[in-house]
């Protein structure tokens, strides 16, 4: 990106009437490019919000961050002349060998100091540590890891391992893969104005920050083929004992492959199996093959017959119950990701390079910026379990609707938690959950703390269970009281907890647990949430977009039997 480009696109968003993402840009070199560049991206990232990008004083990093008011976001850009300005070039008469354990007491406290202001900082972080050349202050040949350069970078590492979990840093090694680290340096521009990057660095750090901030959210799952994917080799012709994946059969990228689907698979992405193949061998290879780095308990559903791929597809997006657009498809015939292309547009399908193991490992990058998550959750573990779990309880429920006979045997359990404290499953709730969402409403986690934290908000977790499994945290309800009316802001469940009453429990519990007459419901609809408003008419009949009225009489009027069992969770403490 081009600097005339970042201002055109700057211009564009300031017509943006969504709300206000302010963002500090916490940096001691001069800011002008850099926070052009940065608010550009940050507008691309976030196209329905203003963005706000704020400064600091120049050479003052660790005050500025001190100084740090309320925001949505910070990102600190730091350079060894941060730590001690005899490290830059602005400043002279540093370079001495007596001035080198000088210089390393003052950037280790330089270092505790940013890291104490970054602690009291509640908005998320993003840190790019330095990125420049470090300077030749040092008496030891250039190819040479000085004492004093490896202590330093020690002190950094150590500082990004200990960060809190509102903290990202950014990592170096991607940051060199984008940007040449022996064409970033612009000494003349150092000198002259104080601004030390030439501007393909400073574009390579604003977009790579810029995406830390605002983060996409990640797909939830990946289809693959198997026959020259999965493995080498056709299963049909090699049988179960031909088909290879390891380095004697000179198929090690398919055994990397596997490997990298199953650590996918245990961090909760959704791993399906689409393959024109005869299903009795692919479930044999599946059992007999003890040598298989995927296992078959990380497969959910395998789609095995001589049906069209898009066929296949069709019914593992059903099972999963999610959006193509949430999902990859992977396959070595171009032909057959052109075919799911075709009927899914929306999705994105690519090639397997069966054949190239440098563009092999291109995938592997961009699979995992792709599926990246920040952390795993215990609900992540237990996504393919609970999937499962609901596609036996469609199974033994039968088609239509599910009876009551059924319902009240499957031994269902809910776990009611009020407890207010930040919870990344249900923000993780709040911004992902699309299909029974109130009003599809996304928050920072700012917009959300601020919520919570007011004395007259309220919060339901559940989380559930039932003798088909555990599904974990699946439904958020939160608002504000007044008096015996209470406002209701925020209500989202997930798909995988559908036709088992869930939401009406949830609904009853508000009442009861809070004591009121009456609650208000925010409701807007969206392109995505007819189960949600399905819901709202089964209880009011037609509805509209606005601010709707249930009274507890009319609730329990129409409220249906409910078989649960309900207990009050564990209190979190810290």
């Amino acid at each position: 990106m081009k600097l005339l480009e970042a201002l055109s696109i700057i211009k564009s968003g300031e017509s943006v009437a969504g709300p206000s993402f302010r963002v500090l840009l916490a940096t001691g070199v001069t800011q002008l490019p850099l926070e052009t560049l940065f608010k550009a991206h940050l507008c691309l990232r976030a196209p329905k919000k203003r963005i706000c990008v704020e400064g600091g004083l120049f050479g003052d990093l660790a005050g500025n961050l001190e100084r740090a008011g309320t925001v949505d976001g910070v990102a600190v850009v730091m350079e060894w002349e941060d730590l001690d300005a005899r490290l830059g070039v602005r400043t002279l008469g540093g370079w001495t060998v007596a001035a080198l354990p000088n210089i390393l007491r003052s950037a280790r406290l330089q270092i505790e100091r940013i890291a104490a202001a970054l602690e009291s900082i509640a908005a998320p972080v993003v840190v790019s540590l330095p990125s420049l050349p470090f300077p030749p202050i040092v008496y030891s040949l250039p190819r040479q890891f000085s004492r004093l350069e490896a202590k330093l970078r020690a002190l950094l590492q150590q500082f990004a391992s200990e960060a809190g979990s509102n903290i990202c840093v950014l990592n170096p090694y991607e940051l060199d893969r984008i940007s040449p680290v022996g064409s970033r340096f612009d000494l003349q521009s150092a000198i002259a104005s104080g601004f030390p990057y030439v501007l393909g660095h400073a574009e390579a750090l604003a977009s790579l920050l810029a995406g830390l901030l605002v983060r996409q959210a990640p797909k939830k799952g990946l289809i693959t083929d198997l026959d020259d994917t999965l493995w080498a080799g056709i299963l049909g012709e090699a049988g179960i004992r031909g088909v290879c994946w390891d380095l004697d059969g000179k198929a090690q990228i398919h055994g990397l492959y596997q490997q990298f689907l199953a650590s996918l698979a245990s961090a909760g992405v959704l791993i399906g199996v689409a393959s024109k193949n005869d299903r009795k061998l692919v479930d044999k290879l599946f059992a007999e093959r003890q040598d298989l780095l995927l296992p078959a308990q990380s497969v959910f559903p395998v789609e095995a017959h001589w049906g069209p791929k898009s066929e296949s597809v069709a019914n593992i997006l059903s099972d999963w119950n999610i959006r193509a657009r949430d999902v990859l498809f992977l396959d070595d015939s171009p032909m057959e990701a052109a075919e799911v292309q075709a009927v899914f547009p929306e999705m994105e399908c690519v090639v397997f390079p069966k054949n190239n193991p440098s563009e092999f490992w291109d995938l592997l990058h961009r699979l995992r910026e792709t599926f990246a998550k920040s952390s795993v959750s215990v609900e992540d573990e237990l996504r393919l379990q609970s999937l499962r779990a609901a596609s036996e309880f469609r199974q033994e429920a039968g088609s239509g609707s599910v009876s009551e006979r059924f319902l009240s045997g499957v031994e269902a359990e809910i776990s009611v938690s009020r407890d207010k404290k930040s919870d990344a499953r249900v923000f993780e709730l709040i911004n992902k959950t699309n299909q029974f969402n109130l009003n599809g409403l996304r928050l920072t986690e700012l917009e959300w703390n601020t919520l919570i934290s007011k004395p007259e908000s309220f919060l339901f977790n559940l989380a559930y269970r039932d003798r088909f499994g555990p599904l974990g945290s699946i439904a958020v309800v939160a608002g504000c009281r007044d008096g015996r009316q209470l406002r209701v802001e925020h209500w989202v469940m997930s798909c995988r907890a559908f036709s088992r009453r869930i939401e009406h429990q949830a609904l009853k519990l508000v009442f009861e647990r809070l004591k009121v007459d009456e609650v208000l419901l925010s409701y807007t609809p969206t392109p995505y949430n007819g189960p949600l408003r399905d819901f709202l008419e089964s209880l009011l009949g037609p509805v509209s977009e606005g601010t709707l009225r249930i009274d507890r009489g009319q609730f329990n009027e129409k409220c249906p039997t409910l078989y649960h069992s309900v207990k009050d969770a564990a209190v979190q403490t810290q």
